[in-house]
């Protein structure tokens, strides 16, 4: 494990932080039965696999034939050669040839294939097996490219095919097998928790081990792989894994609650569901399973798991943010398995709702086996209520996201700061990725939860994604750094949220470009209030904010200092200035393949490409010190789009400067200001930078939520110019309070809150002081 000097290991739920691989478990068994084996080769096919389903009956009936036939194919096509398996599929092969095998051996071990315990079909997998670990994963032989799929894909794969074939492997190849794996995944790459050894990783090279301790039936082996689990789940304080605000890290620098995040919740149910009863039993600790909920849980809407937290995966295939959300969905359900009553009872309501609602890529019907069979029940209990996603506002500082629900609405923010890089590229993926940290906003309308899926990242301008301020220099395919390596040197990336409402806000840093700026955004129920100001650029180009990119070929509508997008929402833009365009964008792939002079040059992969409504501002080239106001209204009609531009929007903007940006809403009671630096705006004055929220709630009592974004704090003073009787609930950090005709309010350091926002309640009224 990494010294505690560069990662806090506070373990979940405030248990000691673990010195050693094995502290989730006992030190040894003091016998192993003799079939422990045996039952955790069958628990491994049930888990991973499925289980629990009746063959005869549809859809697994036919789920299984397909298995079945695909198999027959893959064997009847075989010709062994010194340099494939299959014709057209020469060596290395990692993405075709170990997923064919092991379908292959699923197919002999699962029941209703019509291949079911087929002694052909097992030879030829051990035959085929055997043929490319020779040929390709030899003990000795020496990787090339990137490490994954000699660490984790391919000794996944070929361990699972080889223990469903069990005996037809033969002692001989297993062995043979068993030394390629032991020379590329060492058991050394477990002791230290650091690199390419971390989060969805780690899980990964867990599971490769314990399936190579069941290959050779190595007690030890086992007892190390599951121990090796351990330090995956404490709370950190940096790099990767769980932050204590639900955000999750890989790669350093990247929020990946999808792909990553995804692959290490699968693993770790999968992991925790096989050892579960086994001598090598492994419990979360607790508090994971809330852990669980607040990290994943706000990402996932209507069964989709959204770009925001996906990483340079997003571009990977139409349509992937719903199987990311079906990959979530499915750890969920296997985790509530043995989950307490009440957790279980919520989990089955969430995934059951985000199957219901998910009429965009219904999850039953792209469902695999496994997750069918975890699923179906659940939907077709009446006794499981399906629950709603819980409106409110998420703001996860450690990995500079948001999320708020509206009635009817979600939107999800995306930042950079000095801790998360702009995006992320790799692997030829995402290399026009550039702005997804410039302050990216998509939302989503009740009906459109294909907005983002349906060819967005194969036909989107990559200059124009929704909400960001960028300049529009043109930049290389992967500028920046690899992997997420590329971070801004902004501080201010964060806000304040009471849970309901929020001020979020961005120092805005481009990539590979002069570009500085100070954006706010303010979530209320039915809007987003986003605010610009200090807006430099010298790079000798216009610089633009992008009010909106629909994926849509809607009516738009457009009036003074407004515009309408049918069954979207609407627009308002007080100051007017907003252009507007509509246009057919064939396809380039998301990796920039067939982008020229800014335009594509053919459909690519969005199949014909796709219409799109652009709306932005233009600041002109070489801004001084240009600003910005729009509000979106998610979900309005024509007719109340109108109505709140004539006068009925019920915002009203306090400040807009580099220095502080904010709103009062009356009908709210809100008043929230980002403090860029310290002084007054309306009634609010600070004495440091930082975000305030102040909601009055109609019953007396007013609370008052302040957060330090920059983490530098050593102390705060906040004045609300209102008055105030005293003090109702009080924070641990507030030193001092003092109410009357205003309200003055100071604060102890609160660096240390990771960004963190805290809320105290006062009375308003008549005048004291406390």
């Amino acid at each position: 494990m990494a010294a505690p000097s560069r990662r806090s290991l506070l373990l979940l739920g405030g248990v000691a932080a673990a010195g050693t691989l094995g502290a989730l478990l006992p030190a040894r068994p003091a016998r192993t039965p003799d079939d422990s084996f045996v039952r955790l080769r069958a628990r491994w096919l049930e888990v991973t696999a499925g289980s629990g389903f009746d063959p005869a009956a549809e859809p697994y009936r036919t789920m299984l034939r397909t298995l079945g036939e695909r198999a027959a194919r893959h064997r009847d096509a075989m010709a062994p050669s010194d340099d494939s398996l299959w014709p057209g599929r020469p060596f290395p092969s990692f993405g075709v040839t170990p997923g064919r095998l092991q379908a292959m051996a699923r197919a002999y071990a699962l029941p209703g294939t019509g291949l079911t315990g087929d002694a052909g079909l097992a030879g030829a997998v051990a035959a085929g097996v055997d043929h490319y670990r020779a040929r390709v994963y030899a003990a000795g032989a020496r990787e090339t490219g990137n490490w994954w799929p000699w660490q984790i894909g391919v000794p996944k794969a070929l361990l699972d095919a080889a223990l469903l074939v069990g005996p037809h492997l033969g002692e001989r190849r297993s062995a043979a097998l068993a030394d390629a794996v032991e020379h590329f995944v060492p058991e050394r790459r477990l002791a230290f928790y650091r690199g390419t050894s971390t989060g969805a990783n780690r899980v990964d090279l867990c599971t490769v081990r314990l399936l190579l301790a069941a290959l050779r039936s190595d007690h030890e082996g086992a007892r190390r792989a599951a121990s090796a689990l351990a330090p995956v789940f404490p709370l950190v304080r940096e790099g990767d894994g769980f932050y204590a605000d639900g955000s999750f890290i890989q790669h350093t620098h990247v929020p990946y609650q999808g792909t990553y995040g995804a692959v290490l919740l699968g693993g770790l149910a999968a992991l925790l569901a096989v050892l579960r009863g086994s001598p090598w039993e492994v419990e979360a600790p607790p508090g994971f399973h809330e852990v669980v909920e607040r990290s994943f849980t706000p990402f996932v809407h209507d069964g989709l798991c959204m770009d925001a937290v996906s990483g340079r995966a997003v571009g990977r295939q139409p349509y992937g943010d719903h199987a990311r959300g079906r990959a979530i969905a499915s750890a969920l359900l296997l985790l509530a398995e043995s989950a307490p009553a009440e957790r279980r009872s919520r989990w089955h309501g969430l995934v059951k709702g985000w199957a219901l609602r998910d009429v965009a890529r219904p999850m039953l019907d792209h469902a695999d086996l496994a997750l069918h069979a975890r699923l179906a029940p659940v939907v077709a209990d009446d006794a499981v209520p399906a629950l709603d996603e819980p409106r409110g506002h998420r703001l996860m500082p450690m990995s500079a996201r948001a999320v708020h629900r509206g009635p009817g609405w979600c939107a999800a923010l995306s930042m950079a700061s000095h801790r998360v890089a702009h995006y992320e590229h790799g692997n030829g993926e995402n290399r026009r990725g550039w702005h997804t940290g410039a302050g990216m906003l998509q939302w989503w309308a009740r009906g459109h939860g294909d907005q983002y899926s349906d060819g967005f990242w194969q036909t989107a301008d990559p200059y124009r994604l929704p909400g960001v301020t960028v300049s529009t220099r043109r930049l290389p395919d992967g500028a920046g750094e690899a992997w997420g390596g590329s971070c801004p040197p902004a501080r201010w990336v964060g806000g304040a949220t009471d849970g309901r409402y929020a001020a979020v806000g961005q120092h805005l840093y481009g990539l590979g470009s002069t570009l500085e700026a100070v954006r706010s955004w303010f979530f209320l129920d039915d809007a987003v209030v986003c605010l610009g100001a200090g807006i430099t650029c010298a790079d000798g180009v216009p610089v633009e904010t992008v009010v909106d990119n629909r994926r849509t070929d809607a009516a738009l509508s457009v009036g003074p200092g407004w515009a309408h997008l049918e069954g979207h929402g609407g627009y308002l833009v007080p100051g007017g200035g907003l252009r507007t365009l509509r246009e057919h964008r064939p396809g380039t792939g998301a990796d920039g393949q067939a982008w020229e002079g800014g335009r594509t040059t053919r459909a690519g992969a969005a199949g014909g490409g796709r219409d799109y409504v652009t709306l932005w501002l233009d600041h002109g080239v070489d801004p001084g010190s240009a600003s910005y106001l729009y509000v979106l209204l998610p979900g309005a009609t024509l007719d109340g789009t109108r109505a709140r531009a004539a006068g009925q929007a019920g915002v009203l903007p306090l400040a807009n400067t580099a220095g502080r940006q904010g709103v009062a809403v009356p009908s709210l009671g809100l008043t929230a200001v980002n403090f860029w630096r310290g002084g007054a705006a309306g009634p609010l004055t600070a004495s440091a930078p930082c975000s305030v929220l102040v909601r009055e709630r109609g019953d007396g009592t007013a609370s008052v939520t302040v957060s330090d974004p920059r983490e530098d704090l050593d102390s705060l003073v906040v004045t609300w110019n209102r008055p105030v009787s005293g003090l109702v609930e009080g924070h641990p950090l507030l030193m001092g309070a003092t109410a009357g005709d205003r309200l003055a309010l100071a604060f102890a350091p609160l660096a240390d809150r990771q960004g963190a926002s805290l809320t105290v309640t006062v009375s308003v009224g008549p005048t004291g002081s406390t």
